[in-house]
């Protein structure tokens, strides 16, 4: 028996439509991470990308547990000395809040070049429900993350 590595003949690629209203951040990242890898595919191969497209749409309805609203921060650096800039969440959220989606799948994601730029080129995030992506008849994909 030989193992299976997937070649790109192989490789079917479907988009997925995701409604983040009301869903809990980290359960939802790490659902979208795992279908953006490919790993809910049987030929999962860890080197070649095998995952499909997703498309996130209510990403400012999205939901934190806990007192992460009040808590969570994004540090960022300028490359200077003593330059770190700590962004609240809820500041983020308000302004741009795809980047909490993007950054919390980021998160989920192994760091090397076949992840960023899996990220970079699958994962579409919008703030309100409306998309222009229509022409890929995307699937809707609904996941048990609700938030309480």
């Amino acid at each position: 028996m030989k193992t299976f590595s997937a070649t790109p003949k192989d490789i079917d690629r479907r988009w997925f439509i995701v409604d983040a209203d009301g869903m809990i951040l980290g359960r939802l990242a790490s659902e979208i991470a795992r279908i953006l890898r490919g790993k809910h595919k049987p030929i999962y191969t860890p080197h070649m990308d095998t995952g499909d497209n997703v498309i996130v749409i209510n990403a400012s309805k999205v939901k934190v547990s806990g007192k992460k609203s009040e808590q969570k921060q994004y540090f960022s650096h300028t490359g200077y000395m003593g330059h770190e800039r700590h962004t609240p969440y809820s500041a983020v959220q308000s302004k741009h809040p795809e980047r909490v989606i993007e950054k919390a799948v980021f998160g989920m994601l192994p760091k090397s070049a076949l992840s960023r730029q899996v990220l970079r080129l699958k994962l579409r995030v919008y703030a309100n429900g409306e998309h222009p992506h229509a022409a890929q008849k995307p699937t809707p994909l609904s996941f048990n993350v609700q938030g309480s």
